[in-house]
């Protein structure tokens, strides 16, 4: 029934959050590229990737030559101009602006807006205040017959009546009003102020003195009795200021302020500066005084070069590269070989027995990885599912169709449900897969940690970097 959020609404609770200081004797541990790297950085690093919680910790001297490494790929993406991408650009920027943003408001901008809510509110809420009033509801739709209507009308005269006579009036709500929310707190609705509420509801409510009962009141949602519980002024500003600006954070209003600020300063500069030059000066200016913030869209923006510069290096070149895998897999058969056979091919259930015989001769001149596509378009290509199939290698205990069918084990096949006729199409695997393609997803990783070597071993004979081991003894310890 109410047509929008009281300013109950602003109480919810924000956790400040605190900046870090920079360290004032900050020496350098190493220099990669030519580019020395702060102790401050590499402990932020380090700490942040061996907190507690992490699996696979590693040691100081360990995770040197991770950085290193992580460090090498950055100068590589760098020099490839990835951070020319406009893509990148365009990323980094709004991680950056997430970051930075809120910081272009002061706690006096927020309060100054916190004040204009408030005003504003005190106008909406205007002379007439707000009243708080409990209500019995009986709903009828209003195109309800004259029927249900006469009816309606006959309850809500008995419970009218009940009432006059001393019934308790939060108890017949609870039991017989049609507003469940309201009903379980006796029919109290909260404090509203004039346009909240539908007008015929709003008149009499407005209208009555407090303890003051109405008679049936007929509304859209279907009939009424009100109880005028209060009536009170808005509280003064400071009595709301924290749940005002408690609302303002959760509703975004700090981030609309700082942009509102933004787009301000970029008018003012009458085209020298855009908003993407004031952001960065911002950021520059917030990192020479919080360590954890410079870090943090370093690490970032560093981030997404690695990235970029992986995918092409290493991850989408091997996982695109067949070629690549298939002459990996040949030099590497060796570690694919397996304990136990596997069968290589298709579980499958049919309606008709005679397609058992047609599943086989759809796919037997077929290379394997066609298989489902084939059998999908021949069997199951209209609306019609006639056949459910399992593809791939299974090994024993994978599939307990396969297990007895292929492997000759004692095990219970569970039939499917309008698919009474069971069988299996392939071949045994006694030593190991084929083909690459029999165990891609392990050929695939196996291939991207050699280009991934391959690429770290290039880096270290093409770029400079020295550690100050001195410095490093002092990680953590200083």
């Amino acid at each position: 029934m109410k047509k929008f959020l009281s300013i109950a609404a602003f109480f919810l609770a924000v956790v400040p959050c605190a900046a870090l200081s920079p360290q004032q004797d900050d020496p350098v541990i190493m220099t990669i590229n030519g580019k020395e790297v702060p102790r401050s950085e590499f402990e932020y690093s380090f700490n942040k990737n061996n907190s507690e919680g992490v699996i696979d910790k590693k040691s100081v001297e360990e995770y040197v030559e991770l950085f290193i490494n992580y460090k090498l790929k950055v100068a590589a993406a760098l020099d490839a101009k990835y951070d020319t991408l406009t893509s990148f650009k365009q990323e980094f920027a709004q991680y950056r602006n997430q970051q930075v943003l809120p910081a272009m408001v002061t706690d006096a901008d927020m309060l100054k807006e916190a004040h204009n809510i408030y005003d504003n509110t005190v106008k909406q809420i205007g002379p007439d205040g707000l009243v708080q009033v409990a209500h019995i509801l009986l709903r009828v739709d209003q195109k309800a017959s004259q029927e249900v209507l006469t009816a309606a009308k006959v309850r809500i005269d008995s419970i009218y009546n009940a009432l006059k006579q001393g019934a308790d009036f939060a108890e017949l709500a609870k039991n017989v009003s049609q507003d469940p929310g309201s009903a379980r707190q006796g029919g109290l609705l909260p404090f509203v102020q004039r346009g909240q509420l539908v007008k015929e509801f709003e008149d009499v409510a407005f209208g009555l003195k407090d303890g003051e009962m109405s008679g049936i009141v007929e509304t859209p949602y279907g009939y009424h009795i009100l109880l005028r519980k209060a009536h009170k002024m808005l509280e003064p500003f400071e009595e709301h200021r924290e749940s005002i600006l408690r609302f303002m954070e959760q509703r975004g209003i700090r981030d609309r302020l700082a942009q509102a600020k933004v787009d301000t300063m970029v008018i003012q500069s009458k085209g020298q500066l855009s908003s993407d030059d004031i952001m960065r000066q911002k950021t520059e200016e917030l990192s020479a005084k919080d360590n954890e913030l410079k870090y943090l869209v370093r690490e970032y923006y560093e981030g997404l070069l690695l990235y970029e510069i992986s995918n092409a290096n290493v991850w989408d070149k091997a996982a695109k590269d067949e070629t690549g895998q298939a002459q990996y897999f040949k030099q590497h058969k060796k570690n694919y070989d397996w304990d136990k056979p596997r069968f290589k091919g298709i579980a499958y259930h049919v309606k008709e027995l005679a397609d058992i015989k047609g599943v086989q001769q759809c796919v037997k001149k077929l290379p394997f990885d066609q298989w489902a596509e084939a059998l999908r378009t021949t069997f199951n290509g209209d609306s019609v599912i006639r056949i459910r199939v399992e593809k791939g290698i299974f090994r024993m205990g994978d599939n307990a169709l396969v297990d007895s069918a292929v492997f000759k084990k004692d095990t219970t096949v569970t039939k499917v449900k309008d698919y009474p006729f069971d069988a299996v199409y392939g071949k045994i695997l006694k030593k190991g897969p084929e083909d690459y393609t029999d165990v891609r997803g392990q050929v695939v990783a196996d291939y991207q940690d050699m280009l991934e070597r391959e690429w770290v071993a290039d880096l270290r004979r093409r770029y400079t970097f020295t550690v100050n081991q001195d410095v490093l003894k002092t990680v953590n310890n200083h």
